[in-house]
C-alpha cells in the first residue's frame, strides 16, 4: 500500500466512477446465480468473463506476493470465512452466507465493492448479522464529509453493530483506492468519534465493514489468503467505494441492489 494520500481530480474521479459502476454491475450480474448447488469456481468464472468482456481487468487475479499470488478473479468467502476466500470446488448450500468481493481495473482505474448474499433459508442470526452490517455501512457513509475524521466512520460502525450484539473485525480495514488497488489512508471500522486523519474533498476510499457474530479475532488459513473467524461463527461484509465531495460522499459503487 502506498502511504501517499491521493487527492483525486474531477477527471480521475470520473474514471474511478466508471470502474466502480462496472464492479457493481458485476455483482448485479452474479446475483441470480448465487444459489444452492453452484460451485464458487463457477461463480468466479462468470465474474471473470463479465469483467473481461467489458474491457476491464479483475484486480485480484495474480495480486499479491510472487510466491503466492491470489489465483482468481474474485474473493468468495462462505459463513465463517471473513474475507479473501479462494474460489474452488465447494458448492453453495441452503443457509449459507456468501460474501463476494470484486475489484475492477478499467482504463487503469480501480473500483472495489463487496456484498453478502443469503442463500436459501438462512438462520435468524445470519439474517440479523447481514442487516446490521449493511446498516453500519449506510451509517458510516453518512459520516463522510470534508473536514470530518476517519474515526467518525469507525465509531458509527462499531457503535451500531456492538449494540446489535456483534463485533467488528480489526485485522482488516478499508483503504484508499482508485489510482492503485490499495492506497492510504487506512479506514478502520472501529474507533472514537473525532479521532484519526482529516477527511478531505477529493479523497476516494472504501468502507467495508467485516462484522462477526462472535469474537472479532480472525485466523488465516494455510492457503495464505482465507481469513476465518477465530471461533467459527458467522461473518458478513458489505463494501462501497466512496468519493468525498464538498457536500458529503458520493457512493461510486451504487447499483440496483445496493
Amino acid at each position: 500500500m502506498t502511504r501517499l494520500v491521493y487527492i483525486k481530480t474531477k477527471n480521475q474521479i470520473d474514471k474511478i466512477r466508471l470502474s466502480s459502476r462496472l464492479a457493481a454491475q458485476t455483482l448485479d450480474m452474479i446475483t441470480p446465480h448465487v444459489k444452492p448447488g453452484i460451485t464458487t469456481l463457477a461463480l468466479d468464472k462468470m465474474i471473470h468473463k463479465f469483467i473481461v468482456d467489458h474491457n476491464a481487468i479483475p484486480a485480484t487475479l495474480g495480486y499479491g506476493p510472487k510466491r503466492s499470488p491470489f489465483p482468481n478473479s474474485s474473493c468468495i468467502s462462505i459463513n465463517d470465512e471473513v474475507v479473501h476466500g479462494i474460489p474452488g470446488s465447494r458448492k453453495l448450500q441452503d443457509g449459507d452466507l456468501v460474501k463476494i468481493d470484486v475489484t475492477t481495473i478499467l482504463d487503469g482505474f480501480y473500483g472495489d465493492t463487496a456484498r453478502t448474499y443469503l442463500v436459501g433459508d438462512v438462520c435468524d442470526e445470519g439474517v440479523r448479522l447481514c442487516e446490521a452490517t449493511k446498516e453500519s455501512l449506510d451509517l458510516a457513509i453518512k459520516e463522510v464529509k470534508n473536514g470530518a475524521r476517519l474515526g467518525d466512520i469507525g465509531h458509527a460502525i462499531q457503535s451500531h453493530v456492538e449494540a446489535c450484539g456483534f463485533s467488528v473485525v480489526r485485522y482488516f480495514v478499508g483503504h484508499g483506492v482508485g489510482i492503485e488497488f490499495h492506497e492510504a489512508p487506512n479506514v478502520p471500522h472501529f474507533g472514537d468519534k473525532g479521532s484519526g486523519k482529516r477527511i478531505k474533498t477529493g479523497m476516494v476510499f472504501t468502507i467495508e465493514p467485516m462484522i462477526n457474530a462472535g469474537v472479532h479475532e480472525v485466523e488465516i488459513l494455510d492457503d495464505g489468503w482465507t481469513a476465518v473467524t477465530a471461533d467459527g461463527k458467522l461473518s458478513a461484509q458489505f463494501e462501497h467505494t466512496v468519493a468525498v465531495t464538498d457536500d458529503g460522499a458520493e457512493i461510486l459503487t451504487l447499483s440496483k441492489y445496493s
